[in-house]
């Protein structure tokens, strides 16, 4: 391995409520809100903001069923090793493998996103290869702050997300002056059809809260801060994307919005000008940032670093940097795959934002599906582990069943309509299996799901 890398060093305890907070929020997929807010408004109209909301309230009741196992079972590996325990090797590989391909997916979209975002900034910039620079480079700059240590990637983290909290609370307090109550009649222009089929829009939006359960290792106190922050960020986030997109909605009108620019670009420069316009892009430029920072970078890093450890992936990916602790090798493997994917959006934007981004929702929402079985497991099995935890979700078997729901009427309004992309989605995942059976088979038998 080297002398600089070690595999006998475990991450070090350094995150405090707030760096979790900061993860939680920032991991919300930041082109989904800056760069698709206009599709949703396009398929629902105004009912749009109450698509968003039941999605961001599916997300929630996802985080409130497995933030359980997160106090539990505090752990870089999160669902990998919490559906391991119950399910089986396999199905641990398939929910954190599959958590972790969604995300490096992700960082692919986002980063072209980014890069787009960017040449807003400097409009001489004419050349179709400067959006794919600007991409590869800030994705570079963002591997090696995660390679330098958790604490500066997260201080960094908490620096962006405060400053995006405070520029979207600013434009919905300063825009609701602006807010014209007729631009929201019809509600429903499109019907119910437009208004669920805003939700897996929403869903997109809102991806990634559930990233920071991977904060597990790396958490002063998991116990009390975990489920603080996982509550706390999406309790944050649905609120105020909720309250910025009703103002948002009634400063422009439903049919004036399109999907060749942010919405919130065009309605904080009507608020404040063009200096209001430059703010919002840079806000939009913070959110595909966080997203990446700390989303496709540390979260998949995590996840990669302990099946490494726990023997699912090549050895190699779960050595640490003595001085940094910085799972540097599996870094390196998700920057050159994010560079990978930029690179052929670059040729075939289409693939990038479509296919594979369609992929990305059946990856989570697989991963999601196994999390959400392993928690109802350890519900019956474990009561007396249970008993002892100092947070422990309310009215259980509730927030498991809305769980489900979500993740049905996402996958309906998804692929009702091209349920191709849902079939090749399952070949990838068939395929995913077949290949973790093959090269490891001691896996297998080494490790067996409870069966207590």
């Amino acid at each position: 391995m080297g002398k600089d890398f070690k595999l006998d060093l475990q991450p070090k305890r350094t995150l405090k409520f707030w760096h979790i907070w900061a993860l939680g929020v920032g991991a919300v997929v930041g082109d989904g809100i800056f760069l698709l807010m206009g599709q949703g408004i396009a398929v629902a109209g105004p009912s749009s903001i109450l698509s968003y909301i039941i999605a961001g309230l599916f997300q929630l009741f996802l985080i409130l069923a497995l933030t359980e196992m997160a106090v539990a079972m505090p752990n870089a590996g999160a669902m990998s090793m919490w559906v391991e325990r119950f399910m089986g090797k396999s199905w641990g590989f398939l929910a954190g493998i599959t958590f972790g391909i969604g995300w490096i997916i992700a960082g692919g979209s986002v980063g072209l996103a980014l890069g787009k975002i960017t040449m807003w900034f400097f409009p001489s910039l004419t050349a179709a290869w400067w959006p794919a620079f600007f991409a590869i480079l800030f994705i570079t700059i963002f591997a090696l702050i995660n390679m330098a240590g958790v604490m500066f990637a997260a201080r960094l983290q908490l620096y962006l997300v405060m400053s995006l909290v405070g520029v979207m609370v600013i434009f919905a307090i300063v825009g609701f002056k602006d807010v014209d109550m007729n631009n929201f009649t019809p509600f429903m222009p499109y019907g119910l059809d437009g208004f669920f089929g805003a939700i897996p829009m929403g869903t997109y939006a809102y991806l990634g809260a559930l990233t920071l359960v991977t904060a597990g290792a790396e958490a002063i106190n998991p116990e009390r801060d975990l489920p603080r922050g996982l509550i706390w960020s999406s309790i944050t986030f649905i609120a105020i994307y909720s309250f910025a997109h009703f103002v948002l909605q009634g400063i422009i009108p439903y049919t004036d919005v399109t999907i060749d620019s942010s919405p919130f670009t065009v309605a904080a420069g009507k608020v404040f000008g063009v200096a209001g316009a430059f703010i919002m892009n840079a806000a939009a430029w913070i959110a595909a940032a966080t997203t990446i920072l700390m989303g496709t970078i540390y979260a998949t890093s995590r996840i990669f670093y302990q099946q490494a450890r726990e023997g699912m992936l090549p050895k190699f990916l779960g050595a640490i940097h003595p001085k940094t602790l910085a799972p540097v090798n599996a870094i390196i493997v998700i920057w050159a795959a994010t560079i990978l994917l930029i690179f052929i959006g670059q040729f075939n934007p289409d693939f990038i934002y479509v296919e594979l981004s369609n992929q990305l929702v059946v990856a989570w929402l697989f991963s999601w599906s196994l999390a959400l079985i392993a928690s109802v497991i350890y519900r019956f099995k474990h009561k007396d582990e249970i008993a002892k935890l100092r947070w422990r979700q309310p009215l259980f078997p509730l927030f498991p069943i809305l769980g489900f729901i979500g993740i049905v009427i996402v996958l309906y309004g998804s692929f009702v309509n091209d349920l191709m992309t849902l079939v090749r989605g399952g070949i990838w995942l068939a395929i995913l299996f077949a290949l973790f059976a093959i090269f490891n088979k001691s896996a297998f038998k080494r490790q067996k799901p409870e069966s207590k």
